[in-house]
């Protein structure tokens, strides 16, 4: 058998339970990137491909997918500290700067370990500098619920803040933001 049939037999037979478990971690339009990039590492190292293939499959699509939890987390971190810096108009030169960094961290890290929708509400009306209406039309939610909203993760912020372990000497390992999985369908 040729590394091409091979390959062929293993695509037909995996390919919809790949993208069933990819959608079931992403939702339907990532998962479908996942597992077409799963079949490309697949395709890469055909020799590889044990048998059975479908765990092995699984396997390859799982890291995948955390490495773009990472990349999205570290990509949103980045984000939210250069809005927060140009938002705040302060510049490197300002204050104590190990103070700064510590404080820049800990809120970071609190409006990381938040859910998703309050990161994102937070983020579009304090960062990006939406008015309530406007921030409720892009979340297709009356203004009146997007206050209650925002009341509400404004308060779930406050509480992280103030959970924060206070700064320590050494350096703390770093803490991947949480990535919720996608429900398709599911309301924000």
């Amino acid at each position: 058998m040729t590394h091409a049939q091979r390959f062929r037999d293993v695509y037909e037979e995996c390919y919809p339970r790949v993208l069933a478990y990819a959608t079931s971690l992403v939702g339907r339009q990532v998962g479908e990137d996942v597992a077409s990039e799963t079949f490309t590492v697949a395709w890469r190292r055909v020799r590889d491909i044990p048998q059975p293939a479908l765990p092995w499959l699984l396997g390859v699509a799982r890291n995948l997918v955390r490495e773009l939890r990472r990349r999205d987390a570290h990509q949103y971190l980045l984000a939210a500290e250069e809005a927060r810096r140009i938002s705040s108009g302060t510049g490197t030169d300002a204050g104590d700067v190990a103070a700064e960094v510590t404080d820049r961290h800990d809120a970071l890290q609190a409006l990381a370990s938040l859910p998703e929708a309050d990161r994102e509400l937070l983020t579009l009306i304090a960062w990006h500098g939406l008015s309530a209406k406007e921030a409720a039309q892009v979340l297709h939610c009356t203004t009146a619920t997007l206050t209650v909203r925002l009341y509400r993760a404004r308060r779930r912020l406050e509480k992280a803040l103030e959970a924060a372990p206070a700064p320590q000497a050494a350096s703390a390992p770093a803490v991947e933001a949480p990535y919720p999985t996608h429900r398709e369908g599911a309301p924000a």
